[in-house]
């Protein structure tokens, strides 16, 4: 029998696209808190704090499973690790939207954080077995691209759905796509090429179905070995963690407090920096393999981010186009992060790719994980005891307050990037 090859690009792209599905439920869980904060605060009983908190429970666990995610995406496949998480992640939503009170609520996020965790990582198992290698970057960049496609449907039409039939309802009803989700993964999604009679693009695999990854925990010792790994892990934070902090919980109160907006226009606002966030993830990532050069543009994005958050969060009241215009281009320039992927990749042996994508997407996690609970910390401490309808106001000095935590880890992102080392978009050897 003849060997057909390299699989067809349409192939790749659909198995590849099946992961970003699940990806799609695993952000829009994200940044789902960001238009219910009045409703969840109302239900049960919560301070910007233990909002911060319930909204966190998803990055405690998703941060906690990146690691142990990047060994399994490269020891068990993304197809099991995909399939079962979905399965997860459904019975998570369904705990959440039937929660009680804010334990069960918090057990909820617990489990959907912990189970959408394999998505990510698992997408670029994919991607780095059925994709030729020049176009990881890309993949990398549509990855995050589908994940905001997530996030938007969280936004204004989560908002009109919540208004319709209540939160609720909406929660038990994503469970429901979840499930299904899982069960079409399964039965159409192959680890590699080699599964379906074809030559894989993975550099670790000898074509026969042989893995050169070796042992798991020397793997992790490896790949920590490298300095670029905890500089690409620490950067990101500040990166995607001002993004999320702000249109995945404290922008759309914020909008609504201080610029006077309804929460489906807040909610809308917050939408086009994602959505700015979700084009600019491949077109750095195509730049910079069109450039052959990582740190120049990675470097470029964070000065950008700073600079342009800086005026949006300090600056007093801004005209809205002005306002809308800014987040745009931050949510562009967040689009930079995604070339640490790539960067990260190509710091560590080919075999490891599995294991430094997890090692990086828990950096990137680290920064919302660690800033919305932080932020809601910092509006309690200024809160001067303004109550609506039993749910805490806070002043636009306490929310500059809180804020300049994330100025802080975008200040230290743009000097950490500054000591990488290049790759040249070429494969660590």
């Amino acid at each position: 029998m003849n060997n057909p090859g390299y699989p067809p690009l349409q192939l790749s792209w659909l198995v590849w696209g099946l992961g970003a599905l699940f990806y799609v439920i695993a952000f829009f869980q994200r940044v789902a808190p960001a238009v219910l904060t009045t409703e969840l605060m109302s239900d049960f009983a919560l301070t910007a704090t233990t909002l911060g908190n319930l909204s966190a429970f998803y990055f405690y666990s998703y941060v906690a499973m990146q690691v142990p995610t990047g060994l399994l995406a490269d020891h068990w496949g993304p197809r099991r690790l995909l399939t079962l998480g979905a399965a997860v992640a459904g019975l998570g939503t369904l705990m959440f939207g039937m929660a009680p009170d804010a334990l069960w609520a918090n057990a909820g996020r617990l489990l959907i954080g912990g189970s959408v965790a394999v998505a990510f990582v698992s997408m670029l198992k994919l991607a780095s077995h059925w994709m030729p290698p020049r176009q990881f970057a890309l993949a990398s960049g549509l990855a995050l691209f589908c994940g905001i496609i997530g996030a938007v449907f969280a936004g204004v039409p989560l908002r009109l759905l919540v208004d319709a039939f209540g939160w609720r309802p909406v929660m038990i009803v994503t469970a429901v796509i979840t499930f299904t989700i899982g069960i079409i993964i399964w039965l159409l999604v192959r680890d590699d090429p080699i599964d379906k009679g074809y030559l894989s693009h993975a550099a670790d695999i000898d074509n026969e179905g042989i893995s050169a990854s070796g042992n798991a925990m020397a793997g992790i010792k490896e790949v920590l070995s490298y300095r670029n790994t905890w500089l690409l892990y620490l950067i990101p934070g500040g990166v995607a963690g001002s993004a999320i902090t702000f249109a995945g919980l404290w922008g759309v109160p914020f909008l609504a407090s201080h610029y006077g907006m309804q929460k489906t226009a807040a909610a809308a606002v917050c939408s086009t920096l994602l959505i700015s966030w979700a084009v600019g993830g491949p077109v750095f990532g195509w730049l910079s393999d069109h450039l052959g050069h990582r740190k120049p543009l990675y470097a470029l994005g964070c000065v950008i981010l700073l600079c342009g958050w800086s005026i949006i969060l300090l600056a007093p009241e801004l005209p809205i186009p002005l306002l809308v215009s800014l987040l745009i281009v931050v949510g562009f320039a967040s689009g930079n992060m995604i070339i640490g992927f790539a960067y990260a990749k190509e710091s560590v042996p080919a075999y490891l790719s599995g294991t430094v994508s997890g090692v990086i997407n828990m950096g990137v996690m680290m920064g919302p994980m660690l800033l919305q609970p932080a932020v809601g910390w910092m509006l309690d401490r200024a809160w001067d005891g303004d109550t609506m309808d039993g749910v805490r106001i806070y002043s636009l000095e306490a929310y500059r307050d809180g804020f300049l935590l994330m100025l802080a880890w975008l200040a230290l992102a743009m000097l950490l990037v500054l000591f990488t080392r290049e790759t040249d978009c070429n494969q660590f050897k």
